[in-house]
């Protein structure tokens, strides 16, 4: 089955997405991931990356069930529109569950859950609440969120249908309308961005955890394919939930799960290697995807103040040319890939 869509940029993503900022926000740690986050708090980190330079903000409704999205709409009230640029996401519906306290997505939010709604409907009313959520009357980047066979198992044949033939056709409609900019589809699994980009015009893909530092030999296919046809990389997860996001040793979560010794095993030899020529590796691991010419910006999730400047630090950092030759020799670097 092959899908005709409307391309904005005939092969060229549209110009919305190379023109990011380099870091940008990600907002699922403010949809109180893993653990409560402060209304404050979160507002007060969102607005500490404005003023150090991030102008580009991911969210999406499944981020605390709506509520990473209030936040960033709430902490840039005020600020001028054309000023940033926003992505949210569509592919699920946000439903009040009178009662519920259990938190099997990871976000500690009682009483709302998600639910999966690829219809052309379901999209719609996605995008609609979430520009209540953010204040805003445009999304510039519309993504659509977790598509996949190991997201959706032995569903995946018909949810992978019914977003080329319905979802990603109503999105094209809607960045056609100028309600967005852009459209892709928000993804951690490198097999689904080589299902889509075939059948149906993307102008970026979000990938998730799979070109970073870690473990860039796991998307080696899918890069180069977005590369040649013009699908601009957002590289998200850099640190592979915090796996590599420690200043002197490996974290206690890989995949939104907690790592095991083997991979615990595997991550210590990249600080190994980084204190060995002086670097710090959160720096390496936050620069190494935007050596890739697909990559368009690097999307790090952030939940505080520190760790928004933490970032910024990291980005700006200087990385020795040795850093990166210590990894090759090391085998930590898939053959190939650029370097800053």
């Amino acid at each position: 089955m092959t899908v005709s869509a409307t391309s904005s940029s005939n092969g060229v993503p549209a110009p919305v997405v190379r023109t990011l900022s380099r870091l940008s926000f990600g907002g699922a740690p403010i949809g109180n991931l893993y653990e409560p986050v402060a209304d404050d708090a979160a507002t007060t980190a969102v607005a500490r990356a404005w003023t150090l330079g991030i102008r580009h903000f991911d969210t999406a409704p499944y981020y605390g069930y709506g509520l990473s999205e209030s936040r960033i709409g709430e902490a840039l009230r005020g600020v001028e529109r054309d000023s940033y640029t926003l992505s949210t996401k569509v592919g699920r519906i946000i439903e009040t569950d009178i009662g519920r306290k259990d938190h099997p997505d990871g976000f500690v939010v009682d009483g709302r859950r998600a639910r999966f709604d690829y219809s052309r409907d379901g999209i719609l009313r996605s995008l609609e609440a979430s520009l209540r959520r953010l204040r805003s009357d445009r999304i510039d980047i519309l993504l659509l969120h977790d598509i996949g066979a190991l997201t959706h198992g032995a569903n995946h044949a018909a949810v992978l249908r019914q977003a080329l033939d319905e979802a990603l056709p109503t999105m094209a409609e809607l960045r056609d309308q100028g309600v967005c900019r852009a459209i892709g589809i928000g993804v951690n699994e490198e097999a689904i961005c080589l299902e889509v980009m075939p059948r149906f015009a993307l102008d970026t893909i979000m990938l998730a955890g799979r070109y970073t530092l870690f473990e860039q030999q796991h998307s080696m296919a899918a890069m180069a394919q977005a590369q040649a046809r013009g699908v601009a990389i957002m590289a998200a997860g850099p640190y592979n939930a915090g796996l590599l996001g420690g200043s002197t040793r490996p974290g206690a979560f890989y995949n939104y799960a907690a790592a095991d010794a083997a991979t615990v095993a595997q991550a210590q030899r990249f600080y190994d290697v980084c204190a060995h020529t002086g670097t710090e590796v959160g720096a390496a691991a936050l620069q190494f995807p935007l050596a890739h010419p697909a990559v368009a910006t690097v999307v790090c999730g952030l939940r505080s103040v520190a760790e928004v400047e933490a970032a910024d630090a990291r980005l700006r950092a200087t990385v020795p040319a040795a850093t990166w030759s210590a990894l090759r020799l090391a085998n930590l670097l898939a053959n190939g890939v650029p370097t800053p």
